[in-house]
This record gives C-alpha cells, sequence and structure tokens, in this order.
C-alpha cells in the first residue's frame, strides 16, 4: 500500500500563507524594539544610571547578537525551521520585559545581552525564511518585510508613548507588552512552513566565519545602516542645534524620518521588480546623497527636515537587500545572512556615537558630512548585489531539504 505524498509546502496558497505569517512575525519583532525604546530614560532614572552607565549597557544587545546569531542555522538544522521561528521569536518578547526588572547595572547588562541574542537570533531565522519564501514566489518580497518591522517599531512605540506620559511604571509596561507580544508571536507564526534538512545532512558548524561575498555585500550594508542609525538618533539634536528649530519641530525630524522609511520599505519591492535590487539601491543612494547635502548645508530647519527624510526614504530597501543578496551566496544562507548582520549591527552601533564624537571634536555638520559620504558608497558599490553568476554555487531554498507537514 502506497502512503500518500506529503503535501508541498511550497504550493501557491502555502507560500502565501507564508510571508503573511513572516509580515505578522516582522512586525511583532519590530514592536518589541519600539516598546523597549520608549522605556529606556525610564530604566536611567529608575537605576540612577549615568549616562556614560547607560551608554555601555546599551552596547550590550548588540554584543549578544553578534555572539549568537551564527547559532540561528544550527537552531534551524536541529528543530525545523517552524519550531525555530516560534521558539526564537517568544524569546525575544518574553526577553522584553527583563531589562525593567534589573536592580543594577550588572544585571541589566546581561538582561541586554540575553535581549540582543533572542533578537539577533530570530532575525536571522526571520531573514532566513523570508528569503526561501520569495525565492518561490518569484519576486521581491525582502523590503516589504523589513518594512512590517519598521511599522511595529512605530506601533509599540504609539503605545509606549501614552503609556509613559500616564506614568505607568516601566516593569508593568514592558510585562504587560511582552505578554502581548508572546501571544501575537505564538498566534502569527502557526503559518510557518516546516522546512527540515534531509536525514543524512550534516549539521552546520556552530560558529564559523561568514563567506567573504557576505563580508563585502556587509560593507554595503554598513554604509546603508551607519546613515539610518546616525540620521535617526541625532536629526533632532540637528535640528535645534544647527538649523535653530523648536523642540517641536526637531522631534518632526525623527516623525518624518521614520515615517519615510517605513513607507519606503513598504513600496521597496515594488521598485525592486521593476529595476532590480543593484539600480534600486543605487538609486537609494542618489538620494540619500541628496539628502545629505541638504542637511549640511541647511540653516533652517525645512531643509533640514526634507534632507532627513531623503535619507530614510534613500538608505530604506539597503538592508533588506543585502540580507537577500548574502543569502543567495555559499550554501548556508542562515550563515551569510548571519556574516551580513553582524556587520550591520555593528555599523548601528558605532553610528551614534562616531557621530558624537566627530561633533565634539569638530561639529555636527562635518559628522553628517561623514554620512552623506557613506550614502554616496551605496552609489558606488550596489553593484556587489548583482545576482552571483551562474557558475558560482547557489544558495536555493533549497535543495537537500525536506518539508514537513505545513500548517492547515
Amino acid at each position: 500500500m502506497h502512503r500518500p505524498a506529503a503535501p508541498d509546502p511550497w504550493s501557491p496558497a502555502r507560500t502565501r500563507r507564508a510571508h503573511l505569517t513572516l509580515r505578522a512575525a516582522f512586525a511583532v519583532h519590530g514592536a518589541v524594539q519600539g516598546s523597549f525604546a520608549t522605556r529606556i530614560p525610564w530604566i536611567k532614572d529608575h537605576l540612577g544610571l549615568s549616562a556614560a552607565s547607560l551608554g555601555l549597557a546599551l552596547v550590550c544587545p548588540a554584543i549578544g547578537s553578534s555572539a549568537l546569531m551564527p547559532l540561528a542555522g544550527r537552531v534551524m538544522h536541529r528543530f525545523g525551521s517552524r519550531t525555530a521561528l516560534r521558539l526564537l521569536l517568544s524569546l525575544w518578547c518574553a526577553s522584553l520585559a527583563l531589562p525593567a526588572l534589573a536592580p543594577g547595572l550588572p544585571w541589566l547588562c546581561l538582561s541586554l545581552l540575553v535581549f540582543g541574542a533572542t533578537a539577533g537570533l530570530a532575525d536571522v531565522v526571520m531573514n532566513a525564511l523570508g528569503l526561501a519564501v520569495e525565492e518561490h514566489k518569484g519576486r521581491s518580497i525582502m523590503s516589504g518585510l523589513h518594512g512590517m518591522w519598521s511599522g511595529g517599531t512605530l506601533l509599540g512605540a504609539a503605545v509606549g508613548v501614552p503609556a509613559v506620559h500616564a506614568g505607568l511604571d516601566g516593569r508593568l509596561h514592558l510585562a504587560l507588552a511582552a505578554a502581548v507580544l508572546l501571544t501575537a508571536a505564538l498566534a502569527v507564526t502557526a503559518g510557518t512552513p516546516d522546512v527540515r534538512p534531509d536525514e543524512d545532512e550534516a549539521a552546520p558548524p556552530r560558529f564559523a566565519l561568514p563567506p567573504k561575498a557576505a563580508l563585502v555585500i556587509g560593507a554595503i550594508g554598513f554604509c546603508g545602516v551607519f546613515a539610518e542609525g546616525g540620521s535617526s538618533d541625532w536629526c533632532a539634536v540637528y535640528l535645534r542645534d544647527v538649523a535653530h528649530a523648536s523642540p517641536a519641530v526637531a522631534a518632526l525630524a525623527y516623525t518624518a524620518f521614520s515615517c519615510t522609511m517605513t513607507s519606503a520599505r513598504l513600496l521597496g519591492d515594488l521598485v525592486v521588480r521593476r529595476v532590480g535590487a543593484v539600480r534600486a539601491v543605487r538609486a537609494g543612494g542618489a538620494l540619500s546623497t541628496v539628502g545629505g547635502l541638504l542637511v549640511v548645508t541647511a540653516h533652517t530647519p525645512v531643509p533640514a527636515v526634507i534632507g532627513f527624510a531623503l535619507i530614510g526614504v534613500g538608505v530604506s530597501v539597503t538592508v533588506p537587500l543585502c540580507f537577500a543578496a548574502a543569502g543567495r551566496r555559499g550554501p548556508v544562507p542562515s550563515q551569510a545572512i548571519a556574516g551580513v548582520a553582524t556587520v550591520t549591527y555593528t555599523s548601528g552601533l558605532i553610528a551614534p556615537a562616531a557621530i558624537g564624537g566627530i561633533a565634539g571634536a569638530t561639529s555636527l555638520t562635518v559628522s553628517f558630512a561623514l554620512v552623506t559620504l557613506l550614502t554616496l558608497g551605496l552609489v558606488a558599490g550596489a553593484g556587489v548585489l548583482r545576482p552571483a553568476p551562474a557558475t558560482e554555487t547557489p544558495a536555493p531554498a533549497r535543495p537537500g531539504t525536506r518539508a514537513g507537514a505545513a500548517a492547515e
């Protein structure tokens, strides 16, 4: 008697469901980050931290992410894609409650190491699955997925800001947010395709250096994330101190930057499908460079706000397209994505400090001249995102894997 064939987890209907699942997962991941960001000042005041101590603590998430992201491929191999995403996204949501519960700086640093590690692991799994869905759909979706992440951060902040103004205790706020987002994570990941390796397929190494191609692609990601991180953290200060804006107008700069970046990511796949990844990043780099020039030459608020908005639009597709390009290079997509993510996380870590250091030695205008120069690097280096020649070993999704039954 013949056993019925297992349902195809990559049928058109199941692929569409997987795409919707990942859109929701990216939004939940972003909402955790947005919720946490609104409570950083409360944590600082609650623990009586100096600016230097808080800065030290806020380095820890990037350290935790960079240290454990290479393990994501191992987790996917061991548990399958569905369990890996549910487990890691759930841990990321649950860890949101930890920083507010820390009784002192050492415990805060430890909690943020865990916070960053779970964030990075979930990030790699989501992007690896996003690349697999993109390949089976046959069209670009990575920019839209990252747009959902950006939208999630705005949603988390939109809920967190009223909680702050209402005087809600940070421990209660983050505990409630963690519970709600954990429930959402478990619900939205039910439709994740359960892709597993063949029984005779060797497990990926626990730790391995990313392929050289991923590091080259990571350099482009570095430029984009440096401009993104520096602009988001310093745009309000620039408007106030350089463009002489009022506090309300200065705050508008961050809103303009975040909203234009989110919108551009949500619409970015349409551009990529029409012109390709290389041209999309190159055009974005040119737009960001124009925005940077507006910022560094601005003496009034309006051109500066427009400049930051253009930077947000221009760099919006860089990171998702870098992840997609890296995942297609080499035999282990999660390893290549982890390599690019490590470089980009490092860029996001050092950008605010680098801009502050340069501003202290010279001026904020000089700092943003550096940002403008890096966005010009997107124009010059976008060619590394070009698909690999046919002679290279592809990284499909994936010969040598078998699929478990997809969620019904």
